[in-house]
Parts: structure tokens; C-alpha cells; sequence
């Protein structure tokens, strides 16, 4: 009898593919339906936006690096806005931090919710999807009444905000955040014991505390395998020292414990939140109020002829920002993130560096999908959240 006899094929999964999240192309080795390598291939949405930003002035950079993480857009501004407010050494009066303390942790919310939805439709829950759009959708509504954009609002500003909270904010935030933690109870419903979600996700995409470590990887899922770092309490920044939360942790480094991190996340952003919202008074300072760097009060620039000059000088020059480099990190949705700033003194930096979570989330995929099934492949990528726009910067 001939000696039986079995070849590996070479397939490409993306980057055309829904489920990566972009366009992230892997190129897998199978045996049978077993996967024995992986590699994946980045570079498919290069945007280039780290070299544009050198030909902008500061203030300009707020919508190119919104569009990187083009999920956590504004806790990427803020990352940017805190480096470069570092250089200048600017303080911000407490209703500012307060205010970006909850934008951030609504952006967050709204990050998590496109994660939950997809993930869950990408593996076969497809109702789940239609519960996180509907809560979704109502906080893009309130970026809508914050700036007039839903995706991209720009509201943040190196300085302070664009300008102050619209009217009714308040109530608009309160009324989501005493109907949101029933919608979360709702998600757990669904999924955390339904016995097709555990046969998808537990012990699928396991990864140890070691190589955990050794990959460099952070946020969620870091918090997978147990470890409780997290900037907001490592590298506390925006007061939240000041703050009460807990950071969740689990310990199995499956699909299933970074679905359960992040659950848990979104119930202690919604604290975080409500704790913001007690802080915010409805009226007062938006801005740090130093007029080299943020425009003078409109009834000024209209009123005084030093005021006016000023505003124009500052849209059409910018402000110049002392020689030196910075970097303030942050906790986004994803994990550690930042921007390594560079300046020569003059009114566009030299260089901008992104310390991108999603780019480290790639660099897993191999040791998380390796000797498991291709069907769980999509399970893999969606636990780690990795936003394609954040790696090809």
C-alpha cells in the first residue's frame, strides 16, 4: 500500500474580506482546515497622514489623527492635544478636564458598541449587532449636538474645546447614560450564556501572560490574561486619580475573556461618565484663556482692534511651539496610545509619531490563530478590535 501523503495549501484570507476589520490581508498555511502559519500583511490602507501632519500647523493635525483610529477619534485628539500641550506647559482649568474626561469615555462607549455589533455578527449573532447600533447611534447623536459632525468632531482643542457645551448637553447625556446600563444587561443577555457564543469563544485565540508581554500588547487585551495595566491608573492624566472606577481583568486570554473585559469596561465608563457629568458645571471657562494659542472671545475680537489681530494671526499663522519633544500616553479603546511629538520651535512640527494599540493586536494574530481552526480565525480578529486605519498611518 503507497505511502500516504499530505500537502499544505497556501491561502489568502483578505484583504477584500469583511470580517478584517479593513483591510488586513493574512495569507495562511492549511492543513486540512488546520492553520499552520500565518502572516499577516499590512499597508493596504496607507494614508500617510503621520508625514502630511509635518506640513500642517498644530491646530490643523486635530482632523488627520481623529482619522486614524476612525473608531476612537477623539480620544486620539486628546492624546495629541495633552503631548502637545505638555510642550507648551499649558494648564487646564478644571471644566475642561472634566468635559474631555467625559467625551473620552463616551467615545469610548461608542467604540466598544461597534465592536460588540460586529464581532458578534461576524461569528453568527447577528441580532446583537442591531442592539449596539441602536445605542450607537444615540451617541452620535450627541457628537452631532456637540459639534455638528457624528464621526469626526473635532471638539477638541490644543488649548481647551472649540466652544462650549451646547445647551441641553447635559440632560442629552444624563437621559443615555440611566438607560444604558439595562441595554448592557440586554448584550449579556444575548451572549454571555448562550452555549453558540461559548462554543465559539471559549478557549479559541488563547494567549499566554508571556507572550502577552513579550509582544508588547496593552488594553483589553492585556487585561485578558490578567494584567491590570491601564494608563488611567499606571500614568494618570485628566484627574482621573481623582476618579472612582475599577480596571476589570480575566485570566483565560481566550476570545471570550476579552469579550468579557470589555463588557465589563463599558459599566465602568458609564461610572466614569456619570461622575464627569456631577463635575461639570453649566457654565464656565472652555479653554485655558491663554490668547497666544486659543482665539479671544468673539465680543472682544469684534470690540477691540488688539483682539481681532490676534484671531487673524492665529488662523492664518498658527502659534509656534517651544523647541523639545513629548509624549503623553492614554488609555484609549484599544489600549495604550500616543503621540511622540517633535518641534523645532515654529508653528509645524517636525515630527508625529503614533504608538498605534492595533498595530501590536496584527503582530498577534499569528500566535493567537496558529494551530486552531480557519473557521475561528474570524473569531480571533474580531476579540482584538484592531482598526486598520490605526496601523497604516
Amino acid at each position: 500500500m503507497p505511502e500516504l501523503r499530505s500537502e499544505t495549501m497556501t491561502v489568502n484570507m483578505g484583504p477584500q474580506h469583511p470580517s478584517t476589520h479593513g483591510v488586513l490581508r493574512l495569507v495562511l498555511e492549511l492543513d486540512g482546515e488546520s492553520i499552520v502559519s500565518a502572516e499577516p500583511t499590512i499597508g493596504f490602507l496607507h494614508t500617510g497622514i503621520e508625514k502630511t501632519a509635518e506640513q500642517k500647523k498644530w491646530q490643523q493635525i486635530i482632523p488627520l489623527v481623529e482619522r486614524m483610529d476612525y473608531l476612537g477619534p477623539q480620544s486620539n485628539s486628546l492624546a495629541y492635544c495633552l503631548s502637545v500641550e505638555k510642550l507648551i506647559g499649558l494648564e487646564m482649568p478644571d471644566r475642561v478636564t472634566y468635559i474631555r474626561v467625559l467625551i473620552a469615555e463616551l467615545n469610548r462607549l461608542s467604540s466598544h458598541l461597534v465592536w460588540l455589533g460586529t464581532h458578534g455578527m461576524e461569528i453568527g449573532a447577528v441580532s446583537v449587532m442591531l442592539y449596539c447600533f441602536r445605542e450607537r447611534e444615540q451617541l452620535l447623536n450627541l457628537n452631532e449636538m456637540l459639534a455638528g459632525f457624528r464621526m469626526f468632531p473635532s471638539y477638541l482643542r490644543i488649548g481647551g474645546l472649540r466652544e462650549d457645551l451646547p445647551r441641553g448637553f447635559h440632560d442629552a447625556v444624563r437621559a443615555f447614560l440611566d438607560k444604558f446600563p439595562a441595554k448592557l444587561d440586554e448584550y449579556h443577555k444575548l451572549l454571555t450564556k448562550n452555549h453558540v457564543w461559548l462554543g465559539r469563544t471559549k478557549g479559541v485565540g488563547k494567549l499566554s501572560k508571556q507572550d502577552t508581554i513579550a509582544l508588547g500588547l496593552v488594553g483589553p487585551l492585556a487585561r485578558a490574561v490578567g494584567i491590570g495595566y491601564d494608563v488611567r491608573k499606571a500614568f494618570p492624566y485628566l484627574k482621573y486619580d481623582t476618579f472612582d472606577f475599577s480596571v476589570p481583568t480575566q485570566t483565560e486570554g481566550d476570545v471570550y475573556a476579552r469579550y468579557l473585559v470589555k463588557m465589563e469596561e463599558m459599566r465602568q465608563s458609564v461610572r466614569l461618565c456619570n461622575q464627569a457629568l456631577e463635575r461639570i458645571s453649566p457654565t464656565g471657562a472652555y479653554d485655558c484663556r491663554d490668547f497666544r494659542y486659543v482665539p479671544p472671545p468673539k465680543d472682544r475680537v469684534y470690540t477691540e482692534m488688539e483682539a481681532l489681530i490676534q484671531h487673524f494671526l492665529l488662523y492664518s499663522q498658527g502659534f509656534n511651539v517651544p523647541k523639545g519633544e513629548s509624549y503623553v500616553p492614554v488609555e484609549g479603546p484599544r489600549g495604550e496610545h500616543g503621540f511622540y511629538i517633535v518641534s523645532d520651535g515654529t508653528n509645524r512640527p517636525v515630527r508625529i509619531k503614533s504608538r498605534a494599540p492595533s498595530f501590536y493586536g496584527c503582530q498577534a494574530l499569528p500566535k493567537m490563530i496558529m494551530g486552531g481552526l480557519i473557521a475561528d480565525v474570524i473569531a480571533v480578529i474580531g476579540s482584538t478590535d484592531v482598526v486598520m486605519g490605526d496601523v497604516d498611518r
